[in-house]
């Protein structure tokens, strides 16, 4: 006689309660990994922006100390962002008042400009020192600042042209 009992195996009843688990699980995960990617784009944007920012207020700073050379009607501002990633000549070198150290004679600001994770590209919105604070058309004077071209809004429900 046939023991069915000893034989071992995966009912088809318990195939589909673990798949319809497995769904459910998956179902939940989904939507909190596509949240935790675009978190990361924002941080990554961020820190992008802070960079670009940075680098700006080093040039303005440097030319404000006679450092770089400026030119006459000049803000002291780049005129352009891949003008932070050029080879700069500093033409004062002495020591920085406070410090024991001096600047050395060429410097480069930013190693590249950074790729807006949002839109994908290295094309960033540009403001002039003349231009509004929100205005989205760059005046072409200089670069006083910087934003993302995207249209999209952060977690937070603002816009990430705002930033």
């Amino acid at each position: 006689m046939l023991n069915f009992r000893d034989k071992r195996g995966v009912t088809l009843v318990e195939l589909v309660a673990v798949m319809a688990i497995i769904s459910i699980l998956a179902a939940v995960a989904m939507p909190m990994l596509k949240v935790s990617v675009r978190r990361a784009k924002e941080m990554e944007l961020k820190r992008d922006l802070r960079t670009i920012r940075d680098g700006i207020d080093a040039y303005k700073r440097l030319t404000d100390e006679a450092r770089i050379a400026r030119e006459a009607a000049s803000t002291g501002y780049p005129k352009t962002l891949d003008k932070l990633t050029e080879v700069i000549t500093i033409t004062n070198t002495t020591p920085i008042p406070g410090q024991n150290v001096s600047l050395p004679s060429k410097i480069r600001l930013l190693r590249k400009i950074p790729v807006d994770p949002m839109t994908g590209d290295a094309e960033w919105g540009m403001r002039s020192n003349e231009d509004d604070p929100d205005s989205t058309a760059w005046g072409g004077q200089d670069v006083f600042d910087v934003y993302s071209k995207s249209d999209g809004t952060a977690l937070d429900g603002t816009k990430y042209k705002d930033w």
